[in-house]
């Protein structure tokens, strides 16, 4: 019998979307509370930690089968995995520490005497000689598995090795499922192993110890409770996890231990004692949800995930992983240049394990030189996983290495370039005396009070900082949840982790479920920081409020409803008393512990304005529903015919001209809008993706009054896309490099419009690239969306001081009048994203 185990794929709960949550809090609470003796029961009986001596100082690297999985059927074979090893030492990344190569789900197909697995003959004819390979090769070999005992070797009830046992002696009974792909039942994957009898252990022992044979280096142990996304609170796989740990720290062969996936947070201490790493969410891989093994919207939710997380991770205690680094191949993982280098820094800054995804026989050679950046891997290895210092759309990760020295990144999840800054002050310094640029390598010499730079669409600047005087603590005020006003269904209920031992939930799916704190009192008025403590398993969003004004969004995930974790934000607020509500009118936000209100007033506020389109106002048959991967947690659906829009009536921005709109969409094949601009003809918006699940953006050109502008979406003759948000950004300061349509030639229907680039500084610009170039109609008769046919970001190349350098971009204008008139929009950048360059236009002609 052949099976093939598995992978982690977890579901979109139907159960949030309908039940009200104090039903599944109630229960949680109360295996929660039988869940803490347990776990303190298996702490107590281990005296030291149970992992294999030596393995885990430091995250490891390597590669991973799953990711090609997802993308190529049958591709888990022992000539692919030999492919796979030689080409990771030909690559000469195995030189810059990535050295593992693991096996995932669908190696085994039946058992030998006693219930063990055997390696699916045709597919691995001698695993021995494969692993044997991988260490020749210089490599660590890993090897996939999941809880419990699986229904063939059940039934065969083989014996135990070296025991009077069989298998069916060490089960729980009734047969109950043995891990979280078990679901609510019995499962035909593997039953629930009983470790009060004689047996258990040693069965667990006797795979180990086979594994051990075979050579194997590393074991990841998936689908693990709680977690994994079970609501099955009955599937609890701690005992497992103790018994695998402790079958590795008898064997003599050292073995990497990783449980996965999403694990329940409350149950830390456990996972902390018997595992190396825990992954932390579920699979970034799209799984049929995309084209590609995953995009730009699954590797961000990571971004939410560790937040929870922080705290929680090093040599000593286990690593946060964050699953596939999927950067090896810019055609088929589904990220550019610029996403992969924010992943691997999201990464490096977590201290994660570095495992590649994808098939390295065709690695590219973007991804071969991200990759070998030694500066970059030495973040992590660093021993320090960083914390976030900002949240939201531009997120900022802090690593104090403890000797004046720190890692800062600098995150925009938004898709358009953003101005960033972060003063010292935050890392309690008052002026760095060396900043160094690890991507581009360059020193950047000294910098006093902070940061700033333009960061690009889905880009970051990772930085090490060496900072010197002590910075004077902002004033901060606390305010509990318990103490605001509550409305609705919201609901005061302990909290032994939060402030005060309070918190408040039951929040969102409704205008009035609402939490007001009324007494935030400052002396001016200004920007000041707030931070909000919240609990969450898997992803929320919640909706706020400063002084009634606009709804602003804050999205969160977490493993744990009563672990609280920190996200600060940007706030304006007025002189003297404030008031800040919370919530979610159409989805449902994190529990509450605190908000804590910091500062002087003089915080940088953003330039930007995001607005999510299901607070929008929506006509016809448009509707909210529910997106775990939305901003939001929700988005506007059924958008198409006559009469259906979704307009967003406040759009608002400080003097007229072009400005850059980010259009957050879901679509599965081609769709379009007709985007309308207070009240004007409406501008077609021709789209494709592949997912109505997962969001695609697009950044166009749109021309904006002073003040309040509204813009609407709709097709009254066809289907439009699904619409999660837009974002509303001005032109960011161009530095060093210029960008400019020097000529337009070709055909009316397709012309080739020359993009130059000009270097205005004294250094060479390394690696320069247009990041984005977009056009739309801005006057003229007809309605037409130009198309700009090339794929982003274009390599230019290095461009001497002085210099310029030209390339040709072919754009469709067949579907235009020759009247028409368009806005454009020109992103463009050097030395991998540190010299950020944009400028829009108006009125161009053809």
């Amino acid at each position: 019998m052949t099976l093939i185990l598995p992978h982690a794929h977890p579901p979109v709960s139907l159960e949030w979307q309908t039940t009200p949550r104090i039903t599944n809090q109630s229960r949680r609470c109360t295996f929660y509370a039988v869940a803490l003796v347990i776990a303190s029961l298996f702490t107590s009986a281990v005296s030291a930690r149970a992992q294999s001596a030596g393995v885990a100082e430091k995250p490891y690297m390597g590669w991973s089968s799953y990711s090609q999985q997802t993308i190529t059927s049958g591709f888990l074979t022992q000539a692919n995995i030999t492919a796979q090893s030689d080409a990771l030492l030909a690559s000469g990344l195995q030189a810059h520490g990535y050295n593992y190569i693991n096996m995932d789900s669908g190696w085994m197909s039946t058992f030998d005497a006693n219930g063990r697995p055997i390696p699916s003959a045709p597919n691995f004819p001698d695993i021995t000689a494969l692993v044997a390979h991988i260490h020749a090769n210089g490599q660590k070999a890993g090897i996939y598995w999941i809880p419990g005992v699986e229904e063939p070797a059940v039934a065969a009830n083989y014996p135990i090795l070296g025991t009077t046992y069989h298998i069916q002696d060490i089960l729980t009974v009734p047969y109950t499922a043995g891990n979280a792909f078990g679901g609510s039942g019995t499962s035909p994957y593997h039953y629930k192993i009983d470790f009060t009898k004689p047996g258990a252990q040693e069965y667990v022992t006797s795979i180990v110890n086979l594994f051990a044979s075979w050579g194997i280096d590393f074991i990841k142990l998936d689908a693990v409770t709680p977690g994994s996304y079970s609501d099955n609170t009955s599937i609890d796989n701690r005992d497992d996890v103790a018994a695998w740990a402790t079958a590795i720290k008898q064997n003599s062969h050292p073995i990497w231990f990783t449980i996965s996936w999403a694990l329940d947070q409350d149950y830390l201490s456990t996972w902390q004692t018997y595992a190396n790493a825990r992954r932390i969410e579920g699979d970034v891989e799209c799984e049929g949800n995309c084209s590609t093994i995953t995009n730009w919207n699954m590797v961000s939710q990571r971004f939410y995930d560790l937040v929870g997380w922080e705290n929680a991770s090093g040599a000593t205690v286990g690593w946060n992983d964050l699953d596939s680094l999927d950067v090896a191949n810019t055609s088929t993982d589904g990220l550019n240049s610029t996403e992969q280098q924010s992943a691997i820094t999201l990464w490096a800054m977590g201290n994660a394990p570095m495992f590649l995804g994808g098939d390295l026989t065709v690695l590219d050679s973007t991804g071969v030189q991200l990759l070998s950046n030694d500066e970059v891997i030495a973040v992590d290895q660093s021993g320090y996983p960083a914390k976030e210092v900002a949240g939201g759309f531009n997120p900022i990760w802090v690593s104090n290495l403890g000797n004046g020295s720190y890692y800062v990144a600098l995150f925009n999840l938004n898709d358009f370039p953003t101005s960033m800054t972060i003063p010292w002050s935050t890392l309690g310094f008052t002026t760095a005396t060396d900043v160094r640029d690890l991507w581009s390598q360059a020193d950047l010499g000294p910098a006093s009070g902070g940061f700033s730079a333009a960061v690009l669409g889905h880009g970051v600047r990772l930085l090490k900082v060496t900072g010197i005087g002590r910075a004077t603590p902002p004033p901060s005020q606390v305010y509990e949840a318990e103490a605001g006003v509550l409305s609705g269904s919201a609901s005061v209920a302990s909290c032994p982790n939060c402030s005060g031992g309070l918190k408040v939930g039951n929040l969102g799916v409704g205008a009035n479920n609402t939490l007001t704190i009324n007494n935030i009192s400052v002396a001016q008025a200004g920007t000041y920081q707030m931070e909000i403590d919240s609990m969450t398993v898997g992803a929320r969003a919640l909706t706020y409020w400063v002084n009634g004004g606009l709804p602003q969004t804050l999205n969160v995930s977490g493993g744990s409803f009563f672990i609280p974790a920190s996200t600060t934000v940007p706030v304006q607020l007025n002189a003297g008393i404030n008031s800040v509500q919370f919530g979610n009118p159409t989805s449902y936000p994190p529990d509450m512990d605190r908000i804590v209100i910091s500062g002087n007033g003089n915080a940088i506020a953003p330039d930007w304005t995001g607005y999510e389109a299901e607070l929008a106002t929506l006509a016809g048959s448009a509707s909210v529903t529910y997106c775990s991967t939305c901003s939001g947690a929700s988005k506007a659906g059924n958008i198409g015919g006559a009469g259906t829009t979704v307009t967003f009536t406040n759009v608002t921005v400080p003097v007229a001209g072009t400005y850059q709109m980010e259009v957050d969409y879901l679509t599965s094949g081609p769709r379009s809008y007709f985007v309308s601009v207070n009240g004007g003809a409406g501008t077609e918006l021709d789209l494709n993706g592949s997912s109505f699940s997962l969001p695609s953006s697009t950044v166009i050109p749109v021309t904006l009054n002073a003040g309040v502008n509204t813009i609407q979406f709709g097709n009254p003759t066809g289907y439009s896309p699904d619409l999660d948000r837009i974002a509303i950004s001005p032109t960011v300061a161009v530095a060093n490099i210029t960008g400019a349509i020097t000529a337009k030639l070709g055909i009316p229907a397709l012309r080739l419009w020359q993009l130059s680039l000009t270097n205005t500084g004294t250094n060479q610009a390394r690696n320069a690239e247009v990041n984005l170039f977009s056009l739309t109609q801005d006057s003229g008769s007809g309605t037409c969306h130009p198309k700009v046919l090339a794929l982003f970001p274009i390599p230019v190349g290095d461009i001497a001081p002085g210099a310029h350098k030209s390339i040709d971009v072919p754009v469709d204008f067949s579907r235009c009048t020759t009247s028409a008139l368009f806005a454009s929009s020109l992103v463009f950048s050097s030395n991998h994203g540190a010299v950020v360059g944009n400028a829009t236009a108006t009125t161009s002609t053809r």
